[in-house]
């Protein structure tokens, strides 16, 4: 829902350093594979209850989720790009809630029900943008120049990070903030789907 509003914030600085860093002879690819390395840091350091640290570590890895779509736009972005990309961001969202449950036994139920409605968007998400690309639908652009479509949503990558530094803020909360966000979830989820579904006359 915010992430229109955040890229036109974020774009130009994006694209000045992509291009730096490009001109350097770093690759999108690398820059995703540093990312998620980094973003896995997370699941030790929350197991521990270093939240701080963590929180630092889910900034510099959405720092590098800019970065490497900025790098990849100077020369031409591939699908196996894109592709490596999507499921480096799906790897790092999975790899919070599972540092939450390891930190205390009492977050795992509510853990388990955030990687279900992670599991509910991002299935909605992607199917979306299989559609969209039988059909040769093109993206709005309103995100961004991606690699492939991208269904708007309650929740999406913004919203997201947002929870992810609540979290960490108030990792006492974790349970019920986890609660409201599962629920944010399940209903953009619900939402594309009732939408496609309209959208395509199925009912």
């Amino acid at each position: 829902m915010l992430d229109p509003v955040l890229r036109r914030w974020i774009d130009p600085p994006l694209t000045r350093t992509g291009a730096w860093i490009a001109n350097r002879g770093v690759s999108a690819n690398g820059l995703s594979l540093a990312g998620l390395a980094i973003g896995l840091s997370c699941v030790p350091l929350l197991a521990f209850g270093h939240y701080g640290l963590a929180l630092g570590a889910i900034l510099i890895n959405r720092l590098f989720d800019g970065l490497d779509g900025a790098v990849a736009r100077q020369g031409q972005p591939s699908a196996v790009g894109g592709y490596l990309d999507i499921v480096c961001d799906m790897a790092f969202y999975a790899a919070i809630p599972l540092g939450f449950a390891l930190a205390r036994p009492e977050n795992s139920i509510w853990a388990a029900l955030l990687l279900a409605s992670f599991v509910c968007t991002c299935a909605s998400f992607l199917g979306r943008a299989v559609m969209a690309a039988g059909r040769g639908e093109p993206d709005t652009g309103a995100r961004g120049r991606k690699s492939f479509f991208h269904a708007a949503g309650l929740m999406e990558g913004t919203e997201t990070i947002l929870a992810f530094v609540l979290f960490c803020l108030f990792p006492m909360a974790f349970p019920w903030l986890a609660g409201c966000v599962a629920l944010l979830c399940f209903w953009t989820a619900a939402a594309r789907v009732i939408s496609t579904c309209f959208a395509e006359s199925n009912f």
